[in-house]
């Protein structure tokens, strides 16, 4: 029989986002938080009971996390950001074997700025200007922010000039999470814009991802394919 509450495993329960996730469960029906990790904790451990394991933790830590699910055959839902080369490969090593939901931003809200921007590019093409500019809590670590490397993607997928595009980061106070994508034309300007009020926001689509992902094939996915984007 089908247990009635998603378990999950929360690794990085002691960071930022990790706080917000657990309080968050609390509220959730169908989210039992099962089993939290931090630093020098056994995940392979702490996922034996657990249906799905969350990630907020440090790109170092994801050979461990990548291989704890493969052992344990759970499912992922991917969060941290800031991983090199090598530990993005091995992310995609381990969705052969397993459903990996690896998202750099798991608000709704940022997910609709990607599917606008794509199609603002496509509608605006090459005569534009592109510039993105993100602005972040002076504790993050990583620059250009995982959210700003996506926009990035998308307009250099979405366009036939190979410009680079600049990205401006700027890390203040307790700032949440902004992105700007400008479009800069002759006689005219287009901004984008997200502005992220509260981490909950990206909680909640976290948890969102840890339900959606059971069951599936594995395969590297998105939050767009949560969405249905």
């Amino acid at each position: 029989m089908k247990e009635s509450r998603v378990r999950v495993l929360l690794v990085g329960s002691a960071g930022r986002m990790g706080k917000v996730i657990v309080d968050l469960a609390k509220r959730e029906p169908n989210i039992e938080i099962a089993a939290q990790c931090d630093l020098g904790d056994d995940v392979a451990a702490a996922m034996q009971n657990c249906d799905v394991a969350i990630d907020f933790s440090q790109p170092g830590a994801v050979e461990e996390i990548c291989r704890a699910a493969l052992q344990g055959r759970r499912p992922l839902v991917i969060g941290t950001t800031g991983h090199s080369p090598e530990q993005r490969r091995l992310i995609e090593e381990a969705a052969e074997s397993l459903p990996i939901v690896f998202a750099s931003n798991f608000s709704v809200g940022v997910n609709a700025l990607f599917a606008l921007t794509g199609k603002a590019v496509r509608i605006l093409g090459d005569e534009f200007d592109l510039e993105i500019i993100e602005t972040h809590h002076v504790m993050k670590k990583d620059a250009p922010s995982g959210t700003a490397k996506t926009l990035a993607e998308i307009l250099k997928h979405a366009r036939t000039s190979d410009k680079k595009i600049p990205i401006q980061s700027i890390r203040e106070g307790e700032v949440v999470g902004e992105h700007t994508v400008i479009f800069d034309g002759a006689g005219e300007r287009l901004e984008l814009v997200h502005r992220a009020r509260s981490r909950e926001t990206f909680a909640k689509g976290a948890l969102r991802a840890a339900e959606w992902v059971i069951g599936k094939p594995a395969g590297l996915y998105t939050m767009q394919d949560v969405l249905g984007l």
